[in-house]
């Protein structure tokens, strides 16, 4: 065809040839129970080793993964194991396993065809593999758990240490924690190697605990030495052997020591450590020794009496009287000696209440002389310082008022030369007391008819008590030369204050004392 235009040309086109059809899938291998089995069998070995023999590989990288999971949850091993749920997961995988690859290898073609039986021996002989990982998985965890416990041991060890470093007081907890890890060691684990080595671990806490002693602090050693004696009964499943008994001597040798330190420095804080030593340890040969020792040290202050400070030798008499008298001693067997002793204390106070009186006196404290002398006087009817005991005392209540009146001791001088007669013009019974060269006091009646003087009268210029003509309750002394003081005070609840009065005494004249009462008690010579 030709022209203008557009044409057409004719061509040939060639259509490619259809590829050749796929041949048909092999038929399904006839059902075989034999591999069936075998599958599910190597399937349980965690490899997936019965999908690989049915070509299963995608299969078979899922049992890996899962099987590599397990081992990275269980190790390394732990004291507590693998935990329950990941073994629970663990064991069901396998079961779908098991039973997926059953239902899968019933017809699929297998690797290695007519080898089944082959294949189901090979995986009863694998599920050792998992059998003995189990095995050792335990052994591992078995001496996990020793580590664990080896590693408890160290612990205790390190407290002991530790509070070993410190004061007991302070370090005590630490013990009692030490002690704690190792009754568990033995209690609940016997059959460690850490709760074998727990015996030898006591005689450390022991010594430990118990070093105040060797270092002969045996006040300090008291109360550590107690709490180890309380550890036995805190480690029952503990075999302490010797170490039970271990404290005892230590403790009885401790409470002696301490309190016979505390005895010769004096104080109370020795009755208890002789107290517990007597309770605890009666028949030991420390708590022999407490009835001398307490013997010894009444005898010391008995001494002490004739020294600079008698007083306070009385008091740690009498302080040695009650103390000793308390002591639990009739278990020991000491009961008569700590009587004894408790007797001579007192009878030793007593007599000692005296110089101490004079000791005071020449002190110048009046009021606690007077005070001390008169309970000597009190409780010591036959002693031969009775006598000069009441003059003290009579002199010091004079001293109170005219200090210049204690300066000198009184003695037992009684009358004199010169006649003194003192009269009472007052309403009230007076004691009237006196010290100088003699020393002494009486008592007067209340004059019936006399009154209380007021202030105005005692300042007129004529005022003269005893001088109205009236029968004045008087009695009349006899006193030698020098200065007397006379003290003279209201008997019964009167209001009235004592009143004193100083004369110098001379020979060839006769006196006259006069007590009259104001709004204090005069007296007047």
């Amino acid at each position: 065809m030709s022209g203008d235009g557009y044409g057409m040309h004719d061509r040939d086109f060639l259509i490619p040839p259809m590829p050749p059809a796929p041949p048909p899938a092999p038929p399904p291998a006839p059902a075989d129970g034999a591999r069936a089995v075998a599958v599910a069998v190597l399937n349980l070995g965690g490899l997936g080793l019965g999908y690989a023999f049915v070509r299963r590989r995608g299969l078979m990288l899922l049992c890996w993964i899962a099987t590599a999971a397990l081992l990275l949850v269980a190790l390394p091993a732990d004291p507590d194991g693998v935990p329950v749920f990941a073994l629970v997961v663990y064991v069901v995988f396998l079961a779908a396993v098991a039973a997926h690859g059953a239902r899968v290898g019933l017809r699929a073609r297998p690797v290695w065809p007519g080898r089944a039986p082959l294949a189901l021996v090979v995986g009863l002989a694998l599920l050792a593999v998992p059998a003995g990982g189990v095995v050792l998985y335990d052994d591992a965890r078995d001496e996990a758990v020793q580590q664990m416990l080896l590693d408890r041991l160290e612990r205790a060890d390190r407290l002991v240490a530790r509070s070993g470093e410190q004061a007991f007081g302070v370090g005590k907890d630490g013990y009692s924690e030490a002690l704690d890890l190792y009754e568990n060691l033995s209690a609940d684990h016997p059959g460690s190697r850490a709760a074998e080595r727990v015996p030898a671990r006591m005689k450390t806490f022991y010594s430990t605990v118990g070093a105040t002693y060797a270092q002969g602090d045996h006040c300090g050693a008291v109360q550590p030495l107690t709490y180890l004696r309380t550890v036995p009964k805190n480690m029952p499943s503990t075999d302490l052997g010797e170490l039970a008994d271990w404290p005892d001597e230590r403790l009885a040798t401790s409470l002696y020591e301490c309190g016979a330190k505390g005895l010769t420095a004096g104080g109370s804080a020795w009755t208890s450590n002789f107290d517990d030593l007597l309770t605890t340890f009666p028949k030991s040969e420390q708590a022999a020794k407490v009835e001398p020792a307490v013997g010894a040290a009444v005898t010391r202050a008995a001494k002490d009496i004739q020294g600079d400070d008698p007083c306070t030798a009385v008091d740690r008499l009498r302080s040695l009287g009650s103390q000793i008298d308390d002591l639990p001693g009739e278990e020991a067997g000491i009961e008569d000696g700590l009587t004894k002793n408790v007797r001579q204390a007192n009878a030793n106070a007593d007599s000692g209440t005296y110089l101490c009186g004079v000791d005071q006196y020449q002190d110048g404290e009046f009021e606690a002389a007077r005070t001390t002398m008169n309970e000597f006087v009190k409780a010591n009817k036959n002693n031969k310082n009775r006598a000069r005991a009441q003059k003290i005392a009579i002199a010091a209540e004079i001293a109170q008022t005219v200090p210049a009146a204690g300066k000198r001791l009184p003695t037992t001088r009684t009358g004199g030369s010169i006649s003194v007669t003192v009269q009472n013009d007052s309403p009230d019974d007076i004691t009237v007391l006196y010290t100088g060269p003699v020393t002494g006091s009486f008592t007067l009646k209340a004059c019936g008819s006399c009154t209380t003087y007021s202030l105005s009268d005692t300042l007129s210029p004529s005022f003269e008590p005893c001088s109205s003509g009236r029968n004045y309750p008087e009695r009349t002394i006899s006193l030698p030369p020098g200065t007397t003081y006379f003290l003279h005070k209201p008997n019964g609840a009167s209001s009235s204050s004592p009143a004193s009065d100083t004369a110098k005494l001379q020979s060839g004249y006769i006196y006259t004392e006069c007590a009259y009462a104001t709004q204090t008690l005069g007296t007047g010579l």
